[in-house]
């Protein structure tokens, strides 16, 4: 969304998709995650505090939660979405907006457990009939249907402990800890009327049960020195409930992770090629997104440099390559689901915004997917350092900083620090990034990184010329060449060589300031016109 102007927010209607509060002094967090879930629920919109809510409205200024950073984490660790915050300045007083995106599609967004709604200015929970239209939203949920001849006894019992300690961490609800397995599934919906569901096969399933019931449920890992074709190195074939293997998945990848070294003053510091948090997003997703209607594995290739991970179902219907970052559309959401209860998704829908931004702190590649087509999904994660410089820059904003980040945020300054083109719909966001200073304009519109990046990789120089001459400076070589010149005159065509690269109507822009201000004056029109000091 873009922030609309102060006037808008002043005339705005409030209801589902803006709330205002006053909010002088504080503002309960407990209350801003609600109307936060509520308003995401309707669709997206604002919380605007240092605002009456009754008209003629008017700007009182806030003094809540004067570290919005720590505000807006806390808000994304409790809803498990994307927010962003907005400081605004009204006649010196202070208002703080928090723009809520929508809820991805098919997924109600709960806080403690209850999906907040908008009715009007009411604050209610979600109506049954609202959440069943949610959940319809992404059509039928393979992984919710009952398979037919499972049985509890083709679940895995060490798996099933696994998955509740992991959502006693997250949840510390301890009372999960005294319920049978068979309430412990009900409660997750993994089991519906005690009858199995595929999820629980995915999840827990023993491997007899999954090469009888669900033979393709399988990921198969390989490690190859090259990719020439031919036998892998490795081979581990894992057909079993998911909680058996996600950890010795991990291991077997970690077991051939060497790190990439790079200096920063007197320390030396590691960055290892494959980041844990990034290969076990990629391996969630794989899990929870693929097809099981068809009969190809799931395949983690791993090389010196680079995990390739393939699974069969492409991307759903409704996502593209285009706007993977922005649309989720969860192929198997009952699994999705007890994924995000027991925090192995640490923000629902967002898990590929989480890769690309890890990737980009860290000067890698970002994921790249081709080799997708309608059949396969093929994510391959290039894990070499490009730039160390560009680690330490990262290293300098500043990890408060960097929580503030949108997931655009980091696509821009990785297009700026690439020289690439900035796509339309980041240049939003460039203001924000200039007042940090992590971007300048430079000569002829252009945007580079800051002047702390050129410094850390002694390139002072190189940054003076990719800045170019500020605007005084250039005025202060076109009057002295003027000067020189007091005689003869200057023409326009000599302006071009003391301001190389310089447009004829940025030149003539320079001269009428340096007329208007005394310095100069002219003779004559068009080609015959000359400059003299004034």
């Amino acid at each position: 969304m873009k922030l609309p102007d102060m006037s808008y927010l002043l005339n705005a209607k409030e209801g589902e998709s803006v709330e205002f509060k006053e909010a002088k002094n504080s503002f309960e967090f407990d209350e801003l995650a609600k109307y936060a879930c509520a308003i995401a629920n309707r669709g997206g919109g604002y919380v605007v505090l240092g605002v009456t809510d009754k008209r003629p409205r008017q700007v009182v200024g806030t003094r809540a939660f004067e570290q919005p950073e720590r505000t807006r984490t806390g808000l994304m660790d409790r809803l498990h979405l994307r927010i962003d915050f907005h400081l605004l300045d009204s006649d010196g007083k202070r208002v703080l907006v928090f723009e809520v995106p929508s809820r991805p599609v098919g997924v109600p967004i709960q806080d403690k457990g209850i999906a907040w709604w908008r009715e009007g200015d009411r604050l209610l929970q979600m109506p049954m009939e609202v959440m069943r239209s949610v959940f319809s939203e992404v059509g039928h949920d393979f992984s919710a249907d009952v398979c037919a001849g499972a049985e509890w006894a083709d679940l895995d019992k060490a798996a099933i402990e696994d998955f509740r300690q992991r959502w006693l961490a997250k949840s510390r609800n301890a009372a999960l800890a005294t319920l049978s397995h068979e309430q412990l599934l009900l409660d997750c919906e993994a089991v519906v009327r005690n009858k199995i569901t595929y999820a629980a096969l995915v999840l827990f399933g023993t491997r007899e049960a999954l090469g009888r019931l669900l033979g393709q449920a399988e990921v198969i890992y390989e490690y190859r020195t090259s990719e020439a074709s031919g036998p892998a190195q490795q081979r581990v074939e894992f057909r079993q409930g998911f909680f058996t293997y996600y950890d010795k998945l991990w291991d077997l990848v970690n077991l051939r992770n060497d790190k990439q070294h790079y200096q920063d003053g007197l320390f030396v510091l590691d960055i290892p090629t494959f980041d844990e948090r990034v290969v076990r997003e990629a391996i969630l997703n794989a899990v929870s997104h693929r097809d099981y209607q068809l009969g190809g594995s799931v395949f983690v290739r791993q090389y010196q440099r680079k995990l390739v991970i393939d699974s069969p179902g492409g991307l759903p219907p409704d996502v593209t390559l285009e706007n993977i970052l922005d649309r989720q559309s969860p192929r198997n959401r009952r699994i999705a689901d007890i994924f995000s209860r027991c925090g192995l998704v640490e923000r629902s829908g967002q898990g590929m915004n989480l890769m690309f931004e890890l990737n980009i702190k860290q000067s890698k590649p970002v994921p790249d997917f081709r080799g997708t087509d309608r059949y396969h999904l093929v994510l391959s994660l290039d894990g070499l350092v490009q730039d160390t410089k560009f680690l330490q820059l990262m290293e300098r904003v500043g990890q408060e900083t960097l929580a503030s980040f949108s997931t655009q945020d980091f696509l821009l300054v990785n297009a700026i620090h690439r020289e690439q083109a900035i796509p339309e719909p980041l240049r939003e966001r460039l203001p924000r990034l200039l007042d940090l200073g992590i971007i300048e304009r430079a000569a002829r519109g252009r945007f580079i990184l800051g002047r702390r990046y050129y410094a850390a990789i002694g390139k002072k120089g190189t940054y003076t010329r990719k800045k170019g001459l500020d605007r005084e400076t250039n005025k202060a070589l076109l009057l002295k060449h003027i000067r020189e010149n007091a005689e003869a005159g200057s023409k326009l065509d000599e302006f071009f060589q003391v301001l190389p690269g310089h447009a004829r109507g940025q030149i003539q822009t320079l001269l009428r300031e340096l007329k208007k201000e005394g310095q100069i004056k002219v003779t004559g029109r068009t080609k015959a016109s000359k400059w003299y000091p004034a």
